[in-house]
């Protein structure tokens, strides 16, 4: 491709150790992903996709190789450099929405620019300008618990963006809705990534939800072990 690489992994091996048991989770993936793509990675239960996502993310550390983001290798950067560049760099978004119940929805989706120390006032103006770009601006001042399932995850994906991150993490984000609503959620993340160029990796078990893949990465006992293209290309590594 020749969209610039957001995401370069060699060799990424990662075991873990419970009660002298050694369970390797990763064995040696190597991954390119550019930007603006709209990238998945499935695979069966316990295969890896999870740490994987945890690594490129920079909460876990590899064992063996090599990861770098954005023009940044983990390796090479202190713990609160890490920090201070997944606050900036990367957005998440989850199954379980993580939205705070006590909290509007604006203040939910306004916390990535607090924490940079954007003032409130600034922070809730622009939140309520990206609830509008996810059809959520007359929910800003409602709780969350008035929201519908759908409408909790629209306003997880404006949290996810408000900063303008160039990497955005999905861990199964349509796993708790129903068809019809996982079906909306992915087309709005889809314009989104394409309206700001921004890169989207989604983990997912959700064979009904592929055909939104620029690529998909298959992985199985923490190995990829092919790429498929939109138009249903294989390339087996």
């Amino acid at each position: 491709m020749s969209q610039p690489v957001i995401v370069e992994c060699h060799g990424i091996a990662k075991s873990f150790n419970s009660e002298g048991t050694v369970t390797a989770a990763l064995r040696g993936v190597d991954l390119q992903i550019y930007q603006g793509e709209f990238f998945m990675l499935v695979g069966p239960s316990g295969c890896g996709k999870t740490t994987f996502i945890s690594i490129i993310a920079g909460i876990l550390t590899p064992d063996k190789g090599t990861c770098r983001v954005h023009q940044n290798t983990y390796a090479e950067l202190s713990n609160k450099a890490i920090l201070a560049f997944r606050s900036k760099e990367i957005g998440f978004i989850f199954q379980s929405f993580n939205l705070i119940p006590s909290l509007s929805v604006a203040a939910n989706v306004a916390i990535p620019l607090i924490i940079q120390g954007m003032s409130m006032d600034q922070a809730l103006e622009k939140a309520r300008t990206i609830l509008g770009d996810v059809g959520l601006q007359d929910k800003a001042d409602m709780l969350p618990n008035r929201l519908s399932g759908g409408q909790q995850q629209r306003v997880a994906i404006a949290r996810a963006l408000i900063h303008d991150p160039s990497l955005v993490i999905c861990d199964e984000p349509t796993s708790a809705l129903d068809h019809e609503s996982g079906q909306k959620i992915l087309t709005l993340m889809k314009e989104m990534s394409r309206r700001a160029r921004t890169t989207f990796v989604i983990v997912t078990h959700d064979p009904r939800i592929f055909s939104y893949a620029d690529r998909i990465a298959h992985m199985d006992d923490g190995r990829i072990i092919k790429t498929e293209t939109q138009e249903g290309a294989f390339h087996v590594l």
